[in-house]
């Protein structure tokens, strides 16, 4: 407690500037986010707080961040698209997810897994960043414009006869389900079929509409559309917050130019009495509690989206750590990486039962934190309950910003979430893969792959199937590289040990010597099963050595288990060299040894297998 109000001065002013930061940002992933502008600020309130006072890193400001709003999209959108386009009804399994993704960041903390999170291959994340700020990018360009296509009449119109379907099909579900789907109760179905009000089938087109037009793929296909019905006031509001958030950054960086664009903007439109489209009310008042994700809890319905949780636990984790180690790098301290995701955790569960949406560490404003003198805890917190006042006091004006000045802030983070660095790389990488005649490179293809479908496809597969290209790739290069290695080489052939110079020249047809250099594994099985063929005709005993394998996995093993009983077939003896602790103990568990090495044959040292080969080998010339 002494510690955490050791630098009370620096703390305030680091903490009140990280918050007006985070202001607008908040706002901003709230209203991308589709759970409007309150949820991205409830977010923020108690990510900061929470994570700040459990958290691991002292000067770390936490809240919802680009990475985190992106994933949350998807589920949100999949979600209340289920739920017949209603966010009241979507939101308690909205909500569970969240909070359930905070309580799996606490597991990934108090298993120790936030050492683990380093290992996560570059291009995988550089694809990732670059997606996400490819689809904060592109799904802006609607509201920007002022097009919202659930209130294009003619657009909605074209799916009349499809929501019809839709609620027609419903309706025989719930007959179907309440059991009188039979032929004398059939009146009272195509009753109600016939009490469908217009009301009911426009809300549900204007369902539809909204959910063909969404995501990068959704916006490109109504992009012409959009473009020939630019509302032009939302589309000069836009420009302008993108042009002073840029511009104003060129006379100076202590005001935040976010915020700067947000109050000149907002002023002058509200100012001016301009017809423009405000972001949805934020409440005043205290956050109430979400009670009811538990009491209305369905398993049913959040089921298919456990991976995703797991995704945005893992997403928030990585989120954190990478600002961790920024702020370890600016005051020269090292944070703790499984506190750190524990205290994460608690803040994402808290602000879940509040309604906010999910966040991690945030890389601008922690820096704005250390830049104004934050040092301690009391930062993060503070920049928290700096929010927080601010939303009490300030709620019916920030209801009024313009959606187009929130959308433009997007379009500036968008733009400088990208991985600009990976995209830099791309032609100076090694050319490692053969694609029948093009070379291409591994690194780069993971990229892209990780990219192209995170952005068109979804995000939480995407980065999946780049885990899995990476560790495959991986593991061939290591493969290929102990291959290279370990060539299997007669004798003659093989440059000898210090240890073999004296190997008796007669005996040199008799005896095969193979090196096992590196570990016997899944990659190297191919090469190592093709020893039977390399051996000389005249050959009677193989020695094997094996000092300088440390470890063989199961596909090692039993190609090795074939080798030998091949050898045994062709009546060849086999003698091991030196074998380590981890190899022989795999050789017991299957019988190889005694049953096909008997233990006369196993040598602790070449010379005592030297010793064996004179006395039982026979020069046959």
């Amino acid at each position: 407690m002494k510690h955490l109000f050791s630098n009370v001065r620096g703390d305030l002013f680091g903490g009140i500037t990280a918050g007006i930061v985070a202001l607008p940002l908040a706002l901003a992933f709230g209203v991308s986010s589709g759970l409007g502008p309150s949820a991205g600020l409830y977010g923020a309130i108690f990510i900061s707080f929470f994570a700040a006072l459990f958290g691991g890193t002292s000067t770390q400001i936490s809240g919802p961040t680009a990475p985190m709003t992106a994933v949350s999209m998807v589920v949100i959108a999949g979600i209340v698209a289920i739920h017949d386009g209603s966010i009241e009804k979507a939101l308690p399994a909205i909500l569970i997810i969240f909070f359930l993704a905070g309580l799996m960041q606490i597991g990934l903390g108090l298993m120790g897994i936030g050492k683990y999170i380093r290992y996560i291959p570059y291009p995988v994340v550089s694809g990732f960043m670059t997606a996400i700020g490819v689809i904060i990018l592109v799904t802006q360009i609607l509201p920007a414009v002022g097009y919202y296509p659930k209130e294009d009449t003619d657009y909605v119109e074209k799916f009349k006869p499809k929501a019809e379907e839709i609620i027609l099909d419903n309706i025989l579900k719930e007959e179907a389900g309440e059991g009188i789907l039979v032929l004398e109760d059939f009146e009272e179905t195509i009753k109600r079929a016939k009490n469908i009000t217009p009301e009911e089938t426009l809300k549900e087109a204007r369902t539809l509409a909204k959910k063909e037009s969404s995501g990068v793929i959704g916006t490109l296909k109504i992009l012409p559309r959009a473009l020939q019905n630019i509302n032009w006031l939302e589309l000069i509001l836009a420009l302008s917050t993108i042009i002073i958030i840029y511009g104003f950054k060129k006379i100076t960086t202590v005001i935040p130019s976010t915020l700067v664009a947000l109050i000149v903007v907002s002023g002058v439109a509200y100012g001016f009495g301009l017809d423009y489209r405000p972001i949805e009310e934020i409440p005043s008042g205290l956050p109430i509690p979400h009670l009811d994700i538990f009491t209305q809890f369905e398993l049913s319905s959040i089921s298919p989206y456990i991976f995703t949780a797991l995704t945005l636990a893992l997403l928030g984790a990585i989120d954190s750590l990478l600002t961790s180690v920024v702020a370890d790098n600016m005051t020269k301290t090292k944070h703790k990486p499984n506190k750190e995701l524990v205290g994460q955790g608690i803040g994402n569960s808290i602000a879940a039962i509040f309604g906010g949406i999910p966040g991690a560490g945030a890389t601008i404003r922690t820096v704005v934190n250390i830049n104004a003198g934050g040092k301690t805890k009391l930062s993060g917190m503070v920049a928290g309950i700096m929010l927080l006042l601010i939303m009490l006091s300030l709620a019916p004006v920030a209801s009024q910003i313009p959606a187009a000045v929130l959308a433009g802030i997007l379009v500036t983070v968008g733009i400088g979430v990208m991985d600009y660095k990976g995209l830099k790389a791309i032609p100076s990488l090694p050319k490692d893969v053969n694609l029948g005649p093009i070379k291409l490179s591994s690194e780069v293809i993971i990229m892209l792959v990780v990219l192209v479908l995170s952005s068109v496809w979804n995000l939480v597969y995407a980065v999946g199937i780049g885990l899995v290209f990476a560790s495959l790739m991986f593991m061939k290069k290591m493969g290929d590289l102990t291959a290279e290695r370990s060539n299997i080489q007669s004798l003659e052939e093989e440059k000898a040990w210090a240890d073999e110079k004296d190997f008796p020249k007669n005996l040199r047809e008799e005896v095969f010597i193979k090196h096992l250099k590196g570990p016997l594994f899944f990659g190297t099985t191919s090469d190592f099963q093709v020893l039977a063929d390399q051996i000389p005709d005249t050959a009677s005993t193989v020695i094997i050595r094996m000092d300088r394998m440390q470890y063989m996995d199961q596909s090692g093993l039993y190609a090795l288990e074939d080798v030998l009983i091949d050898l045994r077939k062709s009546n060849i003896n086999v003698l091991l060299v030196d074998v380590l602790p981890q190899p022989k103990y795999m050789m017991e568990r299957v019988d190889i040894i005694p049953d096909l090495i008997p233990k006369e044959h196993i040598f602790p040292s070449f010379e005592s297998c030297l010793d064996w080969i004179k006395t039982n080998v026979k020069d046959k010339d």
